[in-house]
């Protein structure tokens, strides 16, 4: 009768440790049906991208990741860039933030099959004010509240910062987002 009671009593506590641990490591599914593990909710972030990615492309999902995570990170949980993302676009050393977006731009035009020219692009954190203006939808007035935000913020470390800048909505940030990278 002792030795049972000690087998169950053994059985118990394992099987509490186990359940423990369970639910330390939840899974979470994100919106394209990947099942990622990660640790407890305080240590995880939920960040989206779009783009240029594998996994639903063009339209990307939302990724549960650890809290110290990367860009790259992020592109990974995503099936990894496709061979149209244009590398100049992002920084694959970004660190992650909750509730984050980012859209991964392409080299060339979706929208052209036969196109085997890149799209000309511009860098927004060296391009003066006249250079900025190629990029249809940037008037004199955006051009120079781009040169303003990055004299007072620092190099861009995304487009999606482009958001940030007077002037720059969503309508015209769709407009322009596949024409700036942040690299040379």
């Amino acid at each position: 009768m002792t030795k049972l009671i000690i087998v169950a009593l053994i059985v118990t506590i394992v099987g509490i440790v186990a359940f423990a641990a369970a639910e330390k490591a939840r899974s979470v599914i994100n919106n394209a049906g990947t099942t990622l593990v990660v640790s407890s909710e305080s240590q995880t972030i939920t960040v989206s991208i779009s783009g240029e990615v594998m996994k639903n492309y063009p339209n990307g999902g939302t990724y549960v990741l650890p809290i110290d995570s990367v860009l790259s990170d992020l592109i990974l949980a995503a099936g990894g860039a496709t061979t149209n993302a244009d590398p100049k676009a992002y920084d694959g050393d970004f660190l992650l933030e909750n509730k984050m977006s980012f859209y991964i731009a392409p080299l060339y035009d979706n929208t052209n099959t036969c196109s085997t020219e890149p799209i000309a692009k511009v860098n927004i954190n060296t391009a003066d004010k006249a250079k900025l203006m190629e990029v249809s939808s940037i008037g004199s007035t955006v051009a120079q509240a781009i040169i303003a935000y990055r004299q007072s913020n620092g190099r861009f470390r995304r487009i999606e910062e482009l958001k940030n800048v007077s002037g720059i909505g969503n309508a015209t940030f769709e407009k322009i987002k596949n024409f700036v990278q942040i690299f040379e």
